[in-house]
């Protein structure tokens, strides 16, 4: 159903630090990366599609955080999920949501919440953490 997701970033060298380290923890493998552009994309290892992309608006204009918008990635485990919100958190990610089960979503939903260096909502969820 989803072909991409791209999200805006102020400074590209350090989001694409901030993100290497979490695509990388998560499996993801960086598909390109143009600092000309500049913008850098991930995929799954299994899929080309879909793509989480980091950019510098095009348009010139500043990036801005949606009130209401968040992504979320997933991870094969509750533990990958920690691991990865302690990355995001070490990095300079801020807290929106600690690790643990969230059944007020489904039974099984593990997930852990952060906003990235500008202020974009992450998820990191895993879906069966009761199987």
């Amino acid at each position: 159903m989803i072909s991409h997701v791209t999200i805006g970033v102020k400074d590209f060298t350090n989001a694409l630090k901030f993100y290497s380290e979490i695509m990388s923890n998560l499996g993801f493998k960086q598909r390109f990366c143009d600092y000309q552009r500049p913008w850098a994309g991930w995929q799954s290892n299994e899929n080309a599609r879909p793509l989480f992309i980091i950019t510098v608006p095009v348009n010139g204009d500043l990036q801005s955080a949606g009130n209401g918008q968040m992504i979320a990635l997933l991870a094969k485990d509750p533990a990958m999920v920690d691991s990865t919100y302690k990355i995001a958190v070490r990095n300079g990610g801020q807290c929106a949501g600690k690790p643990g089960l969230r059944p007020e979503y489904h039974e099984g939903y593990y997930g852990a919440y952060f906003k990235d260096l500008d202020s974009n909502k992450i998820c990191i969820v895993n879906h069966n953490a009761c199987a």
